[in-house]
This record gives structure tokens, C-alpha cells and sequence, in this order.
């Protein structure tokens, strides 16, 4: 009997592994990307000391987005709740559109455009803090969703890229990554993420970040 050929074993590494051009092309582009968030930084810290005084006066965090942003607004969403570097008591932040049967019902019965909104329309409270991400800043459901945001009087922050997009318009932070490529603007929102989560982290721990 002959052996099946998924049961072959794989044909060994090279011993040196050639790194082809495309692959350190994309890694020259992340740096680069990384890089220019330093004019952003100001911006990025007003974001975290306004996650931070919110969750001081007893306020929520809704995050929401479609897709790789969608797992941008989960990622967020986990780093509030759970922490980032440090032990410390969990904060109030949840992503919309992650409950599967309010989802496909919302959609199904209205529309894809409406998922977010009526979402934020049901929970959303004034002065909470509503996180849209998008890296075109022109999905539907995302301007919906801002739209309600303002109307519940939350305050609205934006994780975008480029120029905004229509979504730029209805949001009272705007974080644009300046990069144009979708890859590039969600590391750079993951950066964004994790510089706002060691202010969090710092404020909900009692500790004094250095300056």
C-alpha cells in the first residue's frame, strides 16, 4: 500500500532562507508607518486622558467597526476590560456588533446599514464614549452608527486614516493614521490602541506616568 501523500513528510528549510524584496518592502512601509505617528501623538493622548475621566465619572466605552476594524474595536474593547500591562480593576468597554443573533436580526429585519446605530441607540448613554474604526471612514453602518452616537450625546472619536473619509465630519476626535494602505492604517490604529491602554492601564492602577 502506498503512503498518502499528506502523510509524506514536508521537504526540509533551506538552510539559508532567502527574504524576498516584497516582504522587506513591507516591512520598510510599517516602520515608516510607525514613524509618522509622532505628530499624532498629542491627539492620541487626549483620547486616553478622555477615556480616562469618563471612566472617573462612571461612563462607558462602546467601540464598533466592520471587519479587520471590527477586530481593532475588539481589541480595544479587551484591553479595558481585561488590562494591558498591569493588575487593575476592569473598565467599562464593550464592541457592538459582536452578538451574532443581534447582528444578522438587525440586518435581516432592517439593514446592514442599521447595525451599529440601533445598537448605540438602544445602549448608549450622554456623556459615554462611542470608538468607531474605519479605514476608509465611508462604510455606511459606521456614519449610522456616529450619527447616533451624537444624537444619544456621546462623545465620538474616529480611528481612521487618509483624509477621514464622511466619517472625519461626524466624530469630535479624529485619529487618522496618514497612511493610505489599508495594512499600514491598521498597525498604526494597533499602536494608537496600545499607547491609549498604558494611559488607561496607569490612571485605573494609581500610578503617574512619567513624563
Amino acid at each position: 500500500m502506498s503512503e498518502h501523500p499528506v502523510l509524506n513528510a514536508p521537504a526540509p528549510l533551506p538552510a539559508a532562507l532567502t527574504v524576498p524584496g516584497w516582504a522587506r518592502d513591507q516591512l520598510t512601509d510599517y516602520i515608516d508607518a510607525g514613524r509618522a505617528v509622532q505628530p499624532l501623538l498629542p491627539d492620541v493622548l487626549s483620547v486616553g486622558r478622555l477615556l480616562c475621566d469618563r471612566f472617573a465619572a462612571g461612563r462607558s466605552v462602546w467601540t464598533f467597526g466592520n471587519g479587520g476594524s471590527a477586530a481593532d474595536a475588539q481589541h480595544l474593547s479587551g484591553e479595558l476590560i481585561g488590562h494591558y500591562r498591569r493588575d487593575r480593576r476592569p473598565l467599562p468597554c464593550l464592541t457592538l456588533g459582536t452578538d451574532a443573533v443581534v447582528l444578522t436580526c438587525t440586518a435581516n429585519d432592517y439593514a446592514f446599514d442599521d447595525v451599529f446605530a440601533r445598537q448605540v441607540t438602544a445602549v448608549v448613554r450622554p456623556g459615554d464614549v462611542v470608538c468607531a474604526f474605519s479605514t476608509s471612514g465611508r462604510s455606511t453602518n459606521v456614519l449610522e452608527g456616529l450619527r447616533a452616537a451624537g444624537a444619544a450625546r456621546a462623545t465620538t472619536v474616529l480611528f481612521g486614516g487618509g483624509d477621514g473619509g464622511p466619517a472625519a465630519d461626524l466624530a469630535d476626535h479624529v485619529l487618522l493614521s496618514p497612511e493610505t494602505a489599508t495594512a499600514r492604517i491598521q498597525e498604526v490604529h494597533t499602536l494608537m490602541i496600545h499607547l491609549i491602554s498604558e494611559q488607561v492601564d496607569a490612571w485605573a492602577a494609581g500610578e503617574q506616568l512619567p513624563s
